[in-house]
């Protein structure tokens, strides 16, 4: 134990100085520090396949193929009928959006495929992490 300890261990907290409490505080946090984050060894490894992800293969998710949007008003709605064309906000051969969870993770196109609907993905949209 250090002369300066000694000197502390007869005092009430009420006597201790701000000095004294700050440099308590500073000396207890790089002694008690837990390096056992420090080597990257010791971080858990990321998934290297797919293999290593099949806790998750289960977990439903939702995933929707914007064409494209358009606003109106609700009387403009209502008169909508059988053979009614809408205009979208999107050009033809433009790229269509694809969201999993209503969150947006690629774009791609639209393809047929045996006389249904489908979506190639073009490109895949890296959203950065909050």
């Amino acid at each position: 134990m250090s002369e300066q300890d000694s000197g502390k261990k007869g005092k009430s907290v009420s006597e201790l100085s701000l000095d004294e409490i700050e440099n308590d505080a500073k000396s207890a946090k790089t002694s008690d520090q837990d390096d056992s984050w420090d080597d990257p060894a010791d971080i858990p490894d990321k998934p290297r396949s797919a293999q290593d992800l099949e806790a998750v293969y289960d977990i439903p998710v939702r995933v929707s193929a914007v064409l494209g949007k358009s606003s109106m008003q609700v009387n403009e709605l209502l008169k909508l009928g059988r053979g009614a064309v809408v205009e979208l906000d999107r050009k033809v051969g433009e790229a269509i959006d694809i969201y999993v969870n209503d969150r947006l993770v690629a774009r791609g196109e639209v393809v047929v495929v045996d006389d249904r609907l489908g979506i190639t993905m073009t490109e895949i949209i890296k959203t950065q992490k909050a």
